[in-house]
């Protein structure tokens, strides 16, 4: 038996088309049919946009918060974690936890329509504070979602809001216990959501 010889230009990893990232023309249909070995990707106005990976206490928070509305979401919602929200042909968000009404479409690794989306949760770090506190709060609201929670990391702190006309107005924010009605009656003690 003898070795193949590998061609270089397969073991290279998958990365956006220059060409069409500098035209701003990729769609969903190009998110949606990515390869599995693909990193986590929003689609921003036609322009992919790699997501940075998780550290190790977002990733924690994260999957407590998960774990927190698998146990206590009404039966009617299904969290999801790590999946993307097609928000318009040429947009597409990748929020660290959602909740979504248990019929939505699934595409691949993506859930539409955005109206579905009960709740986005983003977690966030050095790396995409103004992403996560001012432009995807704008992009949620534009796209229907009602109810958006941004946690703050050192020390866990939850703001909560909701959809008010076409923006989101605080509700609800606390280092200690959340307690909320919409968009089910919530009591969340935010320590368990520490790492």
């Amino acid at each position: 038996m003898t070795a193949q010889p590998v061609d270089p230009a397969s073991r290279r990893p998958w990365s956006p088309d220059p060409l069409r990232q500098r035209l701003a023309n990729h769609t969903i249909e190009d998110v949606l049919t990515l390869p599995d070995d693909a990193p986590r990707v929003e689609l921003r106005d036609g322009v992919i946009i790699v997501v940075p990976s998780p550290s190790f206490g977002h990733q924690k928070i994260s999957h407590r918060l998960w774990r927190w509305f698998e146990d206590h979401a009404p039966r009617e919602f299904e969290p999801s974690g790590a999946t993307g929200v097609v928000v318009g042909l040429n947009q597409t968000l990748e929020p660290d936890v959602l909740l979504l009404r248990a019929e939505t479409l699934r595409y691949g690794n993506h859930y539409a329509p955005a109206e579905d989306v009960v709740l986005v949760v983003e977690v966030v770090s050095p790396g995409t504070r103004r992403r996560d506190r001012l432009e995807k709060p704008a992009d949620y609201a534009a796209a229907g979602i009602r109810h958006y929670w941004r946690i703050e990391q050192d020390p866990v702190h939850v703001h909560a809001y909701e959809l008010v006309g076409d923006r989101y107005e605080l509700v609800a924010d606390s280092a200690e216990e959340l307690v909320l009605a919409k968009p089910f009656e919530v009591r969340l003690r935010v320590r368990d959501l520490a790492p």
